[in-house]
């Protein structure tokens, strides 16, 4: 039987990152993952260009039972000492909106840096390796592989969560956990789009692929980014946002104001455009196909010089207060990240260590903690397997 110090399951972001760090104390660490190559969703996120961090990292975007649980890693290794490491990469960046930091460049070149480093740091790395039972033996864990039994003092559970199956993700993770008794938080798609009833469709399929900038809200939270119609339902940043929060039953709130007075948009319009039909002065405001769309949902066949202040109320009032009530989701095959998960109340903060299990280990979207759009996750990746590989 191979015997290690460290085993760490999963070759993503979190656990390439734990593993490097572990390696570099000396210790001996062996990565184990099913898939034919490491870090498949870094080389997938952002377009290929890896939104590897943000600007803004703070606790309140990031979604747990405890939100305060993820401070400890975010603060002891924070998106300014990821930005160092890129550096020293030599990778080169650019910040777009909100924060975002992306690669210049693919992606692949954040997963060759972290492979590289894990080689040079003495790491080694089975891939295309399956994995069955762990068990608890001795002062230490067996893990049975397709490659033979491996043991090890410490194991680190980075296998992700249920994201995008076709990358590879089985939620095995929580199965483990559940097996040495730690509890988990009920788990659900997020950064996901959101999709409609029949009835509902209707209307919306006409408006498939066009993008609106506005707000949208679920209860006191908001996002102020753009929304994509699709076939399905709606998508785009502000959607995949507020998915995290919403809940089945729950309607969601479309505000396409963008700080603008409708009201009075409209009552200028008619003053200047009597003639003009409703939706040819509301396409000065949102697309054009949108504006048909809403005149025709209202009902107007005036022309814009008969319609009364209340009509064009009513109008405005629509459009920065618009109540949607989603059926579902897209589900796991497109979802971003998973919710849910390890509870923290079974790891400790600093070092990830399961309370109960000395030796074992929990990081990254396992565990739950959820962060925005934007590049947080990455952060809890890298902060989480920072973290973990101080001590394991």
């Amino acid at each position: 039987m191979e015997k290690h110090d460290v085993i760490v399951l999963g070759a993503g972001a979190a656990g390439l990152f734990c593993a490097i760090e572990a390696a570099r104390r000396g210790r001996r660490v062996l990565v184990i993952d099913h898939a034919k190559a490491p870090g498949e969703k870094i080389r997938i996120s952002g377009g290929g260009r890896c939104n590897f961090t943000n600007l803004g990292i703070a606790p309140d975007r990031f979604l747990s039972q405890n939100p305060r649980f993820a401070l400890s890693a975010l603060k002891r290794y924070t998106q300014w000492d990821f930005i160092d490491r890129m550096r020293h990469w030599g990778i080169a960046w650019h910040e777009k909106a909100l924060g975002q930091l992306f690669c210049d460049g693919p992606a692949t070149q954040v997963v060759e840096s972290l492979r590289r480093d894990l080689a040079q740091a003495g790491g080694q790395l089975w891939l295309e390796t399956g994995l069955g039972d762990l068990r608890a033996q001795g002062a230490g864990f067996v893990q049975d592989t397709t490659r033979g039994p491996v043991h090890a003092a410490s194991v680190v559970v980075a296998t992700g969560g249920k994201s995008i199956p076709k990358m590879g993700a089985t939620g095995h993770g929580y199965k483990l956990a559940e097996s040495f008794g730690l509890p988990l938080v009920e788990t659900r798609p997020a950064l996901v789009p959101l999709t409609f009833a029949t009835q509902e469709l209707a209307w919306m399929t006409p408006l498939a692929g066009m993008a609106v900038e506005g707000r949208v809200r679920h209860g006191r939270t908001g996002f102020d980014e753009a929304m994509l119609f699709t076939h399905r339902g709606l998508s785009g940043p502000a959607i995949l946002q507020i998915s995290s929060y919403w809940r089945e039953g729950d309607a969601i709130a479309l505000d396409l104001s963008q700080g603008r007075d409708l009201a009075g948009a409209l009552r200028a319009g008619r003053a200047d455009q009597p003639k003009a039909a409703l939706r040819t002065v509301l396409a000065g405001l949102v697309p054009e196909r949108l504006a048909r769309h809403i005149e025709a949902a209202q009902g107007v066949t005036q022309p814009m010089g008969a319609l009364s202040n209340a009509v064009l109320d009513t109008v405005a009032a629509q459009l920065a207060d618009w109540r949607l009530t989603p059926v579902g989701s897209e589900g796991y095959r497109t979802a971003e990240v998973t919710l849910g998960g390890v509870s923290t109340e079974a790891l400790d903060a600093r070092s990830l260590q399961a309370k109960s299990v000395p030796g074992l280990y929990f990081i990254g979207e396992v565990v739950d903690v959820t962060g925005w759009l934007g590049g947080y996750n990455f952060q809890w990746a890298w902060s989480s397997g920072w973290a973990a590989g101080q001590v394991v």
